[in-house]
């Protein structure tokens, strides 16, 4: 029996993650959506748009012939842990070409188990009969979940650094596609970027357009809410330091500045641009 690619489902992000004893709670791990199919054809592992990328995880298609089975479809994400055990986005690219070895499958889901659908399933259960046919010790590896109170538990994920928690109905059916079933909370972090320029138009929110400082590159747009004081101050920065648009870049209602000025940007964490940003100071090099 051949398996087919299945659209995984996707959460929905947000602000804060919900209360009461209905949800199962996992850690948000910061690697790439993926999903393990094993049929009589042996085992293939697809992307999060369903892209066969078998040759690029081969130890992992090799592990997955140690869960026994005859066939399966596992939703989970292929993660590198740094040294203090968290997933790292950074290291994963290097590792998915040259460290084959530090790839791990992080299984959260079961959708299919020797010849069974189990997609009309509650949730608590499917995620039963995964941790079971799951070893120990292999480099595929059950998503626990977090014990407690959600607000709690998002402190805690916050405090450790970790990029959030997704929120599952325990007693929900697996459908493809955006779902308000899985709920994922991400944590904010504040970092430092170079500033392009301010957008400003009347009647409008103002937004600091940001570049990475290591490369230049635009990472995008930070809302500015910062105090009056720091509006003006920033305004006036922005006037005295006129400088050309960055090349290739064409936004009719923006000031450009000169390099120079750098702001501490609140946003979202684990994404490769700014996500829900927003400027809350900056300085001069």
């Amino acid at each position: 029996m051949r398996l087919k690619f299945v659209e995984p489902l996707m959460p929905t992000l947000v602000e804060k993650p919900p209360e009461g004893d209905g949800w199962i709670h996992e850690v948000k791990f910061d690697g790439y959506r993926s999903q393990i199919v094993i049929d009589d054809d042996g085992t293939r592992i697809f992307t999060r748009r369903g892209l066969d990328w078998t040759s690029k995880y081969r130890d992992l298609a090799t592990a997955a012939q140690q869960l026994g089975v005859e066939s399966a479809i596992i939703d989970g994400e292929i993660v590198v842990l740094n040294d203090k055990g968290l997933s790292d986005f950074a290291a994963l690219r290097t590792a998915i070409t040259r460290r084959q070895h530090d790839l791990y499958f992080v299984a959260f889901d079961l959708l299919h188990l020797n010849g069974h659908d189990l997609r009309d399933m509650a949730l608590g259960e499917r995620r039963e009969i995964l941790e079971s046919m799951i070893p120990a010790g292999i480099r595929i590896q059950f998503s626990q979940s977090l014990p407690g109170e959600a607000n709690a538990i998002f402190h805690l994920v916050d405090q450790a650094g970790l990029e959030g928690m997704v929120s599952k109905r325990r007693d929900s059916k697996y459908r493809s596609g955006a779902s308000t079933n899985w709920l994922k909370a991400k944590c904010y972090e504040i970092g430092e970027y170079q500033l392009l320029g301010v957008e400003r138009e009347a009647g409008k929110p103002a937004f600091a357009l940001m570049a990475d400082r290591a490369t230049g590159k635009y990472v995008g747009p930070a809302f500015i809410n910062s105090s009056r004081a720091i509006r003006e101050r920033l305004w006036k920065r922005v006037q005295e330091h006129a400088g050309p648009a960055p090349k290739g870049m064409k936004r009719p209602a923006t000031q450009w500045v000169k390099p120079g000025l750098i702001g501490r940007v609140k946003h979202l964490r684990g994404e490769e641009d700014l996500r829900h940003a927003s400027l809350q100071d900056f300085r001069e090099e």
